[in-house]
C-alpha cells in the first residue's frame, strides 16, 4: 500500500488500522479476548503490509476496571513487531481518552466524561505508561465533557502538549461548530493545533459531514471510525442491501468492503480510514481499497444507495455549552 496521506507532522498510509475489536469484542469475535498472540498478530499482520497509523483508546477495554485493555495490546505487538527502527519511526500510534468507567459500567451504555486538567494529564500519562510510550504522536479528545463549557476543555487538551507526554492533539465526535471553535483557539495543523477530527462516517451514518468539508479546508486529517458501519452493520455492506456497493465491487473483482474504503479515500482528500478488525484478512482486505480508483459517476452511484440519515447518536445528544 503507497497511497499516503498528511496527519500533522507525520505522513501515514492512507488506511489504519482500528484496533478496538481486540478488546471490545461482541458476541460474533469474543473469542479474541481468549487469544492475546492472535490479537497481536493483527495488528502484527496490519504493520507487515505498510499500516502506519494505529488507532486505540484507554476505554477500549472488555469491563469497567480493565482500562488500558487495548493499549497495552497495541504497545506490546509495536514493541514486538519485527520492523526496522526506520520502519518503526513511521509508525503513529494514536490513543484517545476523557471518558471514565465506574464500577458495573456497561460500555455500550452512556458512560461518564471528564474534561478537567487534572484528569486529563492523569489520563495521558496512564496511556502513555501502558503503551510504552515516552511521548504519545496522536492524543485526541474522546468525547466532549458536558458539564464543562467547550472552549474550557478544549483548553485544557491543549495543555497536554506542554505537559509533555503529547506530540499532537486532535479531537472526536465533534459538530462543524465545535470544530470551527477549536481552530479558532488553537489553529491548524500549520499553526501546531488541532491535526485530526475522528468522527463515525460510513455509507450508514453520514451525520455532521460539514466536519468533513472544514478538514479539508484546513489540511485537518479526518479519520472516520466505523468506517464500513461498525461490528453490527458491516455485513449489510455485502448482503445487496447498498445495491451499487455489491455491484460495482462485482464489477472491479473486490469485495465490497474493500470498495468502501476506496468510497471514502476517493472523495474525501483529508480522509484516512480505520477500520476494526479481529483477523488479519480482514485487515488486509481493508488495505485493498487504497488502490481502488473510483469516476465521478460511480462515486454518485455509491452515495445515491446509501440509506438517509438517522438520528444523532444518544451519546451525542448531551453537549457542552460554548463559553459566549
Amino acid at each position: 500500500m503507497t497511497l499516503t496521506r498528511t496527519l500533522g507532522p507525520y505522513e501515514v498510509t492512507a488506511v489504519g488500522l482500528g484496533c478496538m475489536p481486540l478488546s471490545m469484542a461482541t458476541d460474533r469475535n469474543k473469542w479474541i479476548l481468549e487469544d492475546r498472540e492472535a490479537a497481536i498478530g493483527v495488528i502484527h499482520a496490519a504493520l507487515d503490509a505498510g499500516v502506519q497509523l494505529l488507532d486505540t483508546a484507554d476505554i477500549y477495554a472488555p469491563a469497567w476496571n480493565a482500562m488500558g485493555h487495548n493499549e497495552k495490546i497495541v504497545g506490546e505487538a509495536f514493541r514486538t513487531w519485527s520492523g526496522t527502527p526506520e520502519q518503526k519511526s513511521k509508525v503513529v500510534i494514536a490513543t484517545k481518552g476523557g471518558i471514565t468507567r465506574a464500577k458495573g459500567d456497561n460500555w455500550w451504555g452512556i458512560p461518564g466524561r471528564n474534561a478537567s486538567k487534572h484528569y486529563l494529564y492523569r489520563a495521558v500519562e496512564a496511556s502513555a505508561a501502558k503503551m510504552g510510550l515516552s511521548k504519545i504522536p496522536l492524543w485526541q479528545h474522546h468525547r466532549l465533557d458536558p458539564s464543562i463549557t467547550f472552549e474550557e476543555q478544549f483548553e485544557n487538551v491543549l495543555t497536554l502538549k506542554d505537559h509533555g507526554y503529547v506530540g499532537a492533539i486532535g479531537l472526536s465526535n465533534v459538530n462543524a461548530e465545535q470544530l470551527r471553535r477549536a481552530i479558532k483557539i488553537g489553529g491548524t495543523p500549520a499553526q501546531g493545533g488541532v491535526v485530526s477530527v475522528q468522527n463515525e462516517y460510513s455509507p450508514r451514518y453520514r451525520l455532521w459531514s460539514e466536519v468533513i468539508d472544514i478538514c479539508n479546508e484546513h489540511g485537518i486529517a479526518y479519520l472516520p471510525w466505523s468506517p464500513l458501519g461498525g461490528g453490527s452493520n458491516f455485513q449489510k455492506i455485502a448482503s445487496g442491501e447498498l445495491g451499487a456497493f455489491d455491484r460495482i465491487a462485482a464489477s472491479k473483482g473486490v469485495s465490497p468492503y474493500a470498495l468502501t474504503i476506496a468510497w471514502h479515500l476517493n472523495q474525501f482528500p483529508t480522509s484516512i480510514p480505520i477500520p476494526g478488525a479481529s483477523k488479519a484478512t480482514s485487515i488486509l482486505d481493508s488495505l485493498t481499497g487504497a488502490s481502488i480508483t473510483l469516476s465521478a459517476g460511480e462515486i454518485a452511484e455509491l452515495n445515491a444507495s446509501c440509506p438517509p440519515d438517522g438520528a444523532l447518536q444518544e451519546e451525542l445528544v448531551d453537549q457542552p455549552a460554548f463559553r459566549d
